[in-house]
């Protein structure tokens, strides 16, 4: 039977196609109320985007999941009123113009107005301020922390928080509609190893509560249900706390090893290739010696009477220059002959001079 604070987390070949192809796919998990769920993964592997489809933010494409008894993506309006954020960059970022109060209030006042029973409008002011000042009380107590140490008190600028100080601030936020599932994104993002250590406490206790909680990281520590967003050697498996139990990871969709349930982005199947060995491409013919391509071929019949005829003339022009060649080499001839003729008769006169 489901705890009346926590929320069980259920999902089968839970997908997620975004523009660019799968942001995450196959996702299975089965958690029970109260449980502490670790999303483990780099940036950009589809954790954050998960987170939100498991809290009613974002639409899945395909799979099914059930979030306290409400499926999805058919409940998605009742999901998100039983899970609440706590800082999700880009998502509800935390307002640096205001002062920590200021911030509290302005949380307690949409809670009201947006997630609280519409009688509770109808209140009258002092009561409803007295309600809003105890719940405010109550998540900060839970969130761990004191407003008195501070530097200024609760006048202190949330510009001027230090991280895990931020952190805390927006669980207390997320914490005043009492959710029965809690998510948080980058729970390790600027902290050192102390910190992380206490924020993971931090959240470990608000689980022991019955809350259950949903935290992306880059490293899981050690006890809790961790699914992760990155390929590893063997099957990915779950160290599930009291009472969770974790559904073995579907196998990978894609040959080359075992892979993780979700993966970033669309990867291109693997296409069957035809048995044997691939006949190889027939080179291109090379035209015969003399022989001319078909388009040039078909140039040439287009114009062949335009170069029939200045073939023609062509001829014309050199039978006009060989016979003018022809004459000239006549004439040439002839004054050679009498040149060597003169000079024959003048070598017999010299000859007989001699004599």
């Amino acid at each position: 039977m489901e705890s009346p604070h926590g929320a069980a987390v259920k999902a089968e070949d839970f997908g997620l196609k975004g523009p660019r192809g799968w942001v995450f796919r196959g996702v299975g998990i089965d958690a029970a109320p109260g449980s502490l769920i670790a999303l483990e993964g780099p940036s950009g592997s589809g954790r954050t985007c998960l987170l939100l489809a498991l809290t009613g933010r974002m639409k899945p494409s395909e799979g099914q999941a059930e979030i306290g008894g409400h499926p999805l993506p058919k409940k998605m309006t009742a999901v998100r009123r039983i899970a609440a954020l706590g800082h999700v960059p880009g998502v509800n970022d935390l307002d640096e113009a205001l002062t920590v109060a200021e911030q509290l209030r302005e949380g307690a006042m949409l809670q009201r107005r947006y997630e609280g029973p519409v009688r509770a409008l109808f209140r009258p002011r002092g009561e409803r301020r007295a309600a809003a000042a105890a719940r405010i009380e109550e998540a900060l107590a839970t969130a761990g922390l004191d407003l008195a140490t501070l530097p200024k008190g609760p006048r202190t600028s949330v510009r001027d928080l230090e991280r895990l100080e931020a952190v805390r601030l927006s669980v207390a936020i997320a914490l005043l509609g009492g959710p029965r599932l809690l998510a948080l994104d980058d729970t390790d993002l600027k902290l050192s190893a102390a910190e992380r250590a206490e924020l993971w406490a931090l959240l470990r206790s608000i689980a022991d509560r019955g809350t259950t909680v949903l935290a992306v990281c880059d490293e899981a520590p050690e006890g809790v249900l961790v699914l992760r967003t990155v390929a590893t050697a063997v099957e990915p498996t779950a160290v599930p706390t009291t009472g969770a139990k974790a559904s073995p990871a579907p196998a990978a969709r894609s040959g080359g090893g075992t892979e993780s349930p979700i993966t970033w982005g669309a990867k291109p199947e693997n296409k069957p290739e035809p048995a044997g060995e691939p006949e190889p491409e027939a080179e291109p013919e090379e035209p015969e010696p003399g022989a001319e391509p078909e388009a040039e071929a078909e140039a040439e019949a287009d114009t062949g009477q335009d170069r029939d005829t200045a073939t023609t003339d062509k001829d014309a022009a050199i039978t006009d220059k060989d016979t003018a060649a022809a004459d000239n080499g006549t004439a040439a001839d002839t004054d050679d002959d009498t040149d060597d003729d003169t000079k024959g008769t003048d070598d017999a006169l010299a000859e007989a001079r001699r004599a």
